[in-house]
């Protein structure tokens, strides 16, 4: 038997894989969505939770106390789906730098867009404005960091580009966590510190549908490019010598991807606040199941990283009396898993 023959069916063996694979996540994610749904200080029987959303999606006759169908619909609902999104938009973006700057330990946080958005939402919390313009000032703040962030990669221009933009990124959400810390000591410390430490340690209970329906837009501006590229991104992963040798345009093409990222990061962080540690591990987790290869690796990092967000939502609001940050939660896990990684050396490392 020739080579070609046995090649095309090796793809095609993997193709036939890859669908009950697939199906199997996506029926997962919408197992661990439903229980989300019905889990919580008040249980909701799954028969209760099938008539709530038969009666929302399909018009079907609704005989359940009233109390239960706000718990879903206007309580839990609209965290789940703050979850599910954000939660893939911090994961794409952390496999997207994670892949552009050829280094596994970038993440969201590495061009100091956390920081900057974290800084524009504690300026707000400290004039005492209103939500909307919060998570506004959250959202110009991180997009204010990479633009200083290009820019001094712009104005140094002697050394690696990437290891510039790497370390300028460093040097800015330093100085941008500084000025957070001096926001924080100046301000009133029963009523905005409060505040202000409960937000940078990220929470989804405050989010409404609204919220989620103002930040898709921007989440899907940036994350379409992201999607459409991944299959050049496995080009740009070689270093930009070798991607421009084949026919990548590097000087168009990075930027563009660095845009799509940082500004789904920024929507994520204005509305949830700031959540570490998801871009960074989620998208080890993908390249271990699937592989380096972008073109399934991104779609892997978005149902892993929306399923990821929702379990560690569903722990946040059950495991005490009070709700615990999902920041808390999120670096207790991610922690010693990024450890686990680093001392086995396996491949979502290397």
């Amino acid at each position: 038997m020739s080579r070609v023959p046995a090649a095309a069916e090796t793809i095609r063996a993997r193709s036939r894989l890859r669908l009950p694979a697939a199906l199997l996540t996506g029926l997962a994610l919408l197992a661990l969505t439903a229980v989300a749904l019905a889990v919580g200080k008040y249980p909701v029987a799954p028969a209760d939770l099938a008539a709530i959303l038969g009666h929302r999606l399909l018009g079907l006759p609704l005989r359940v106390p009233a109390t239960a169908e706000t718990v879903v619909m206007q309580v839990r609902l609209p965290r789940v789906i703050a979850a599910l999104v954000v939660g893939a938009a911090l994961s794409a973006a952390g496999a997207t730098y994670q892949g552009l700057f050829r280094n596994p330990l970038v993440s969201p946080d590495i061009l100091g867009v956390s920081a900057g958005a974290g800084l524009g939402a504690v300026l707000g919390i400290y004039l005492g404005l209103p939500v909307a313009p919060i998570q506004a000032l959250a959202f110009l703040g991180g997009l204010g960091a990479v633009a200083a962030v290009y820019g001094v990669g712009l104005a140094v221009r002697r050394h690696d580009p990437v290891l510039t933009l790497v370390l300028a990124g460093v040097a800015v959400g330093a100085v941008l966590g500084a000025g957070i810390s001096l926001l924080k000591v100046l301000a009133d410390p029963y009523n905005q510190l409060p505040a202000i430490t409960f937000w940078l340690l990220g929470s989804l209970s405050s989010v409404t549908l609204g919220d989620v329906a103002a930040t898709l837009p921007m989440l899907l501006l940036g994350l379409v490019p992201l999607v459409l590229l991944r299959w050049r991104m496995n080009l740009m992963s070689l270093g930009d010598a070798e991607a421009r040798a084949l026919g990548v345009e590097t000087r168009v093409l990075r930027p563009v991807l660095i845009a799509g990222a940082t500004l789904i990061t920024a929507a994520a962080v204005a509305m949830t606040g700031v959540i570490g540690w998801i871009g960074l591990i989620v998208p080890h987790v993908a390249r271990l199941l699937v592989g380096p290869d972008y073109r399934r690796l991104l779609p892997a990092s978005l149902v892993l990283g929306a399923g990821y967000l929702v379990l560690v939502d569903l722990i946040a609001r059950n495991l005490g009396t009070v709700e615990v940050p999902l920041g808390i939660l999120t670096a207790l896990v991610g922690a010693p898993f990024f450890l686990w990684l680093l001392a086995s050396g396996r491949r979502g490392f290397s």
